[in-house]
């Protein structure tokens, strides 16, 4: 194995594991942390000021969205160092421990996680070549609808918390659009492009 090859390996494991240690913490915070906890519903948090609605008040979503708009990000990253294969392991994996972590949203957390992720990666994969920061603000906008989506449906039966959902999970795509560019940058640096990291994993 050469210098560029371990260091793309302990990159994507890194990866890796924050991606895993993102589906945690979702199912962490839904449990025991946010702003407001009606009985029967999971701790919930502030993603859109009532100042700004027009019935003016504040939109909310349950607290795990900041985890969930994570992982989407830390799944193309994955792809990225380590390839396909890798990627759709770690969406498999993901959604197990999604569904185990949460026996009563059992369903929810696993057709939601397991839909969403796969779609992302079938948007990614085509665009990450041409454009890094492009191809993940695109694949996850798809990501976040659909989990969203699937997600409020399975487990609550309604779709009253779906806007905060997918407003929270965009709050954290945006947030991580400096990192995604930042990596494209350090990439180019040490000479290492698409080439050099997914297309030889894919």
């Amino acid at each position: 194995m050469t210098p560029r090859d371990r260091t793309v390996t302990r990159e994507g494991a890194a990866y890796f594991l924050g991606f895993i240690g993102s589906i945690w913490l979702a199912n962490w915070l839904i449990t025991h942390w946010g702003t407001v906890k009606f009985p029967d519903s999971p701790y919930l948090i502030p993603v859109w000021t009532g100042a700004l609605t027009p019935s003016g008040v504040s939109v909310y979503a349950p607290s795990g969205v900041l985890a969930v708009g994570l992982s989407f990000t830390l799944r193309d990253l994955v792809q990225r160092r380590l390839g396909v294969r890798v990627a759709m392991l770690a969406i498999v994996l993901g959604a197990v421990v999604s569904a185990a972590l949460d026996p009563a949203l059992a369903l929810a957390s696993g057709a939601a996680f397991l839909l969403a992720e796969s779609l992302d990666l079938a948007v990614y994969t085509p665009l990450q070549r041409r454009n890094l920061v492009g191809a993940v603000v695109a694949s996850n906008v798809v990501g976040i609808v659909v989990d969203s989506l699937v997600f409020v449906s399975l487990a609550f039966g309604s779709l009253a918390l779906l806007e905060g959902q997918i407003i929270g999970k965009a709050w954290m795509t945006l947030a991580a659009i400096p990192l995604v560019y930042g990596i494209r940058v350090w990439d180019q640096t040490r000479g290492m492009g698409p080439h050099d990291i997914a297309a030889t994993r894919s």
